[in-house]
């Protein structure tokens, strides 16, 4: 069975083993993704902050004890959603029940847009692009972080283990649907190449202002190793834009 867009954080013994290899100390996202969105995202004083595919809102929390002034959480999992507004209770924030093509975006209601992790689930980008700049208001952002095309790009499955030792980077650019076996599940991905994300986001009407690939930087890792092996290969790829 092959699971589609937020559906297989809803499988208990997923959801399980995902927060554990999630909030692991030098896990990409803590390590490397987490300090470059931070840096992108910049001063959020007294914005209106959306987040699509929001997962249990950690991040929101601290962009909201950071002084935003309000935060809306958009996520497809009953199970993050729980988790969510259990991390929230007690502070101006919403979360939404929806999938990122089905939340229904208010025009010009937001300073900035931001999502992490997620959007290399949704199929069809040019259509989320497009709501997510009508949803923002004049010169508001839009700052996201998607697994590199790199690491989505081969039809071969990874190897077996937590830690891939080597990379297959394969029919780049044949775009299109990934069955990947993640956690004991296979999730669907889709991959597109930097290029054709950078083009969506012109056409829908954003300015790039950034792009990271991800960079390690020591400090940020506590294993010596770890931070080595991470200097292979990109796992992140972040942009951001101004509208």
């Amino acid at each position: 069975m092959e699971f589609r867009g937020s559906s297989v954080y809803d499988q208990s013994d997923f959801f399980t083993n995902y927060m554990k290899r999630r909030n692991r100390e030098d896990s990409p996202n803590n390590a490397i993704e987490g300090p470059i969105m931070s840096e992108l995202v910049g001063n959020i004083q007294n914005k209106t902050i959306l987040d699509l595919g929001c997962g249990d809102a950690s991040f929101g929390k601290k962009l909201l004890q950071l002084g935003a002034s309000h935060y809306t959480g958009v996520e497809g999992s009953e199970q993050m959603v729980e988790a969510a507004r259990s991390n929230l209770l007690e502070i101006d924030a919403t979360i939404f029940n929806e999938t990122m093509e089905s939340y229904d975006y208010p025009r010009e209601s937001y300073d900035l847009v931001i999502s992490r992790f997620a959007i290399h689930y949704v199929s069809d980008i040019n259509r989320l692009f497009q709501n997510v700049y009508q949803t923002l208001k004049e010169d508001g952002r839009f700052v996201f972080s998607i697994q590199h095309p790199l690491t989505t790009s081969s039809f071969a499955s990874k190897e077996a283990g937590d830690k891939r030792g080597s990379w297959i980077v394969d029919d780049y650019f044949l775009d299109g649907e990934r069955k990947e076996p993640w956690i004991n599940k296979v999730v669907v991905k889709y991959h597109r190449t930097i290029e054709q994300y950078f083009t969506a986001l012109r056409q829908a009407g954003f300015t790039i202002q950034d792009l990271r690939e991800g960079t390690p930087k020591r400090e940020h890792f506590s294993s010596e190793d770890e931070f080595v092996r991470r200097q292979r290969i990109p796992v992140v790829l972040a942009f951001a834009c101004r509208k």
